[in-house]
Formats: structure tokens, C-alpha cells, sequence
């Protein structure tokens, strides 16, 4: 029996070509997940370093501790998702690593969770626009393909379930209270209203784990988004602001300029201590 060497030859380049292409096509996938992971990781991560500014600047205790723990619960949940993307990283990074160690524009937060503690009525409201989105979005990780993303949701979403009673009913309680508690809500929500519509925004690595059904497919919760944030506002006596010029670009790592100066806070330990572990 004779055997053909270049048909041996020519079934090993397609052997070898199709091994190849699904290298890619897995190595795409793990990039398409990290970048899915830091994405979710990187707005509770960022958000959490806001509320924790807070600790002993509360206007009661019980509310400087309430502020403290939904910090600390952030940061639980962003230790769970950056362990998962040191794991599909497989490079050596650690936690600390992906957290700490990144410049401003690897970051890829909404610009909404950046914002500044100008004052309590703006981080109430800031967190009250981000947490009926957060709770939303968990609802809907928890149908994640990803059991390991979906744990994270399902472990999550008591702690994003108070933290949105919380904001609401600061809202509220501002909102409805005196004149200026009423106006200094108002300002708030008119000011960071315009980085709302960013939540919304999809990147491609947000496009491809959606397909996958990996993602949540965020677009479907805006209009539930919307209307649940105005009929809160109605019932705090407060105006559903009608400008249609939104901003975007944190989720493309573009920032405002207040990213800098957290990050400067943020990774300072970090950096002058190398190799310092949460």
C-alpha cells in the first residue's frame, strides 16, 4: 500500500489551519469576556472608591455607615469579577493587579459613577441613577450562559436591592423636604442626568458576549430604566429633565477629569508598596 505524501501533507496544513483558527476564535472569545468582566467590574469598582470618600462624612451615623457598607459591598462584588478575569486572563495578573495597576484610559466605567460627592444631595442622587440600572441588570446576568457571571449576579442582588431602596428613598426624602433640599435634589439629577443614556450604550465586546448570551443585552432595559426613574422623581415632587444631549466615552476608556484624581487616590498604596494584597 503506497502512501501519498502530499495528500499527508496537505490534510496536516488543514489540520494545523483549523486548530489555528480555533485558537483565535477562542483567544477572541476569552478578550471579548475579559473585556465584558472589567466593564461590569470597573463601574461598581469605581463607584465603590466614591461612596468610600464618605466614611465619617455622613450627615447622621447610621447614614456615614450605611454609605460605608454599600462601599464595602461594591468592592465585594468587584473582588468577584476581577478573580474571574485574572483567572481568563491566565497571564499572571492578580486582582490586585487588574484593579490597581491600570492607567485611566484602561479603565472602562461609565462616566456616571466618576462623578463627585459635590454635595449629599448629588451622591444620592448619582447612586440612585446608577442603582435602578444595577439592579435591573443584574435581574438579567442571572440568565447568563456564564454560571460563574450568574453566581456573581445571584450573590449580588440582595446587596443592589437595598442599596436602590436606600438611594430612592433619599431621593425622596430630599426631593420632598424642604426648599432646598428640593432644589439642591433637582440640581443634581439636572446635572448628572446627562450621563444616564450611557448605561445604555453597547461596546463590541458587550455585543459579542450578548450573542453568545454571556451579556445582558442592555438596550432592553432602558425604557423600563426611564420610566421607573420618572415616576420616582414625580412622587419626589422633583422635574424629569428634558434635555436629549447625553454624554458618553467612559465605556471606551475616554474620561471626565475627575477619574485622574480618584485613580491617584485610589492606587497610591499600590503602587509605592509593590505587590500589596487586598
Amino acid at each position: 500500500m503506497s502512501i501519498d505524501r502530499d495528500e499527508i501533507e496537505i490534510s496536516l496544513k488543514a489540520r494545523c489551519e483549523a486548530i489555528r483558527k480555533v485558537s483565535i476564535e477562542v483567544n477572541m472569545k476569552n478578550e471579548n469576556l475579559y473585556n465584558y468582566i472589567l466593564g461590569i467590574a470597573d463601574n461598581s469598582l469605581i463607584l465603590g472608591q466614591r461612596m468610600g470618600e464618605l466614611c465619617g462624612h455622613g450627615p447622621t451615623l447610621e447614614t456615614d455607615i450605611a454609605c460605608t457598607n454599600i462601599s464595602l459591598d461594591l468592592f465585594g462584588q468587584v473582588r468577584s469579577y476581577f478573580q474571574y478575569a485574572s483567572k481568563i486572563a491566565g497571564d499572571g495578573r492578580t486582582e490586585d493587579d487588574i484593579a490597581m495597576l491600570r492607567k485611566e484610559r484602561e479603565y472602562i466605567n461609565v462616566l456616571l459613577v466618576e462623578q463627585p460627592n459635590t454635595d449629599f444631595a448629588y451622591t444620592m442622587a448619582r447612586q440612585f441613577l446608577f442603582d435602578v440600572y444595577h439592579l435591573a441588570f443584574l435581574v438579567e446576568l442571572q440568565k447568563s450562559a456564564d454560571l460563574t457571571l450568574s453566581a456573581i449576579a445571584s450573590k449580588s442582588i440582595k446587596e443592589v436591592s437595598y442599596h436602590e431602596r436606600f438611594s430612592s428613598d433619599w431621593v425622596k426624602r430630599l426631593g420632598d423636604g424642604t426648599e432646598e433640599s428640593n432644589t439642591k435634589m433637582q440640581e443634581a439629577i439636572d446635572a448628572l442626568w446627562t450621563y444616564t443614556d450611557e448605561l445604555f450604550h453597547q461596546t463590541e465586546a458587550d455585543k459579542a458576549m450578548v450573542a453568545e448570551g454571556i451579556g445582558v443585552d442592555v438596550t432592553k432595559l432602558k425604557d423600563s430604566y426611564y420610566r421607573h426613574v420618572s415616576e420616582l422623581l414625580e412622587e419626589a415632587t422633583l422635574q424629569v429633565p428634558e434635555s436629549k444631549y447625553f454624554q458618553k466615552g467612559g465605556k471606551e476608556g475616554i474620561h471626565t477629569e475627575h477619574l485622574g484624581y480618584m485613580l491617584a487616590e485610589l492606587q497610591y498604596m499600590q503602587r509605592t508598596y509593590p505587590n500589596m494584597e487586598w
